[in-house]
């Protein structure tokens, strides 16, 4: 056996065992298949943010971590793992307030990975339109 069998070659991390569980993990100790079915059963109103932080921080494969990342409710706490190139786009894509400007200008500037550089490009792009588009308020 080489030291590269059973490790995901696209993510450097293993694919062969998930996490071991630690205590208060409910997801981590899951297979990929019953993690991915948890992440999507989640309702729009979910306060599952802290497992779902546990598993964009573990080692599992990016796709995994992504559908988590894209779950989380409060996109702030996502900022912390804006290094990470398959975090930081699902991050910059929940932004777009006028005070997340400032955040995504630095992220264009500062990230060394062009998927988050385009993605931060995009977003600033939508705040932009959005904010020379006049609203037409919706007849009810």
């Amino acid at each position: 056996m080489t030291e590269h069998d059973g490790e995901d070659r696209r993510s450097g991390t293993s694919s062969a065992l998930p996490d071991a569980p630690r205590d208060g993990d409910r997801w981590l100790g899951k297979s990929d298949d019953d993690l991915l079915f948890e992440i999507e059963r989640l309702p729009a109103g979910h306060d599952a943010d802290a497992d779902l932080l546990e598993v964009v921080q573990s080692s599992r494969h990016f796709f995994i971590r992504q559908e988590a990342a894209k779950k989380v409710r409060n996109h702030d706490r996502l900022k912390e793992h804006s290094g990470d190139r398959h975090i930081g786009q699902i991050l910059v894509r929940g932004l777009n307030r006028a005070d997340d400007v400032d955040y995504l200008e630095r992220l264009l500037v500062e990230s060394r990975h062009i998927e988050v550089k385009k993605a931060a490009e995009g977003q600033l792009r939508a705040i932009a339109l959005a904010k020379t588009v006049p609203r037409i308020p919706k007849l009810r």
